[in-house]
């Protein structure tokens, strides 16, 4: 059988977790919709909001009425952290290629279209973006770089992921990795990217490649300093649960196969395959 290539009849699907997103969520929508009319796939875009606390979902939502056949708006009514988001997303996932990109403006959308290229090139099972590809137009703040660097050190000798960030809200992955990995998934806000991606590397999938992105953070646009208490609360949490993925993952073998039935994974959690 002649091997199909990967813009045939393929559907990719995109989530957007979105939080406190009311001011921007419906540019930001339309603008990853552009992008993805702009690539041969057909494509469905997931909007989860996460907690209905203001009108983000209501704005998302007048998006959705145009665009119905391409747009969908999911969410809750309380706040459950990025990582709950993605996953809640990825389960109503109907796409051969599943990824999620982050709301707001520090990513430029048009890395979409790039890691989408890259994980053909690549025949990848992850795709993730990278501040630190050398390809990437990065403005970053000096004090985070700082924190990053140490981070991802501390990334690859606990986990051995070969990569040089972890942690760009932009990544795609193969439907079957989502199918093996998701039901043994316990993170709900902080360390989800380390925990999905160092569960795919323990099962075999090793094609983990990093493509270019751009981004645009500075102090100022909402973002905290180094200094501050949010930032601080914020790494301190990152890094417990960091620490904890590494404890159920060489110490407790939470995420082996022989541990299934002690997986808990809500239903409404489940990527189901096709």
């Amino acid at each position: 059988m002649p091997k199909r290539d990967l813009h045939e009849k393929k559907l990719i699907s995109v989530i957007i977790p979105a939080y406190k997103a009311e001011k921007f969520i419906r540019k930001n929508i339309l603008h990853i919709k552009d992008v993805l009319d702009q690539t041969r796939y057909r494509y469905e875009i997931i909007c989860v909001v996460d907690g209905q606390i203001d009108n983000t979902f209501k704005e998302a939502q007048k998006i959705e009425r145009k665009f119905p056949s391409v747009i969908k708006v999911v969410g809750y009514l309380t706040n459950m952290g990025k990582g709950h988001a993605v996953r809640y997303g990825m389960a109503r996932a109907k796409g051969e290629i599943v990824g999620f990109i982050d709301a707001g403006g520090d990513l430029d959308p048009n890395g979409i279209s790039m890691l989408l290229e890259h994980f053909e090139w690549y025949s990848a099972d992850v795709m993730i973006g990278s501040k630190r590809h050398p390809a990437s137009k990065v403005e970053y703040p000096w004090q985070r770089k700082i924190v990053s660097v140490i981070y991802q050190l501390l990334v690859r000798i606990l986990f051995g992921l070969k990569v040089r960030d972890t942690q760009v809200g932009i990544k795609f992955f193969r439907r079957q990795v989502l199918e093996k990995v998701m039901p043994r998934l316990v993170v709900k806000a902080f360390a989800f990217d380390i925990e999905i991606l160092s569960v795919a590397k323990m099962l075999g999938y090793n094609r983990i490649f990093e493509a270019p992105v751009e981004l645009r953070m500075k102090f100022g646009d909402g973002v905290s300093t180094i200094a501050s208490s949010g930032f601080i609360k914020t790494s301190f949490a990152m890094l417990w649960d960091t620490l904890a993925v590494f404890y159920r993952l060489n110490i407790l073998r939470y995420y082996d196969e022989s541990n299934k039935g002690n997986w808990i994974t809500p239903e409404y959690l489940k990527i189901n395959g096709k």
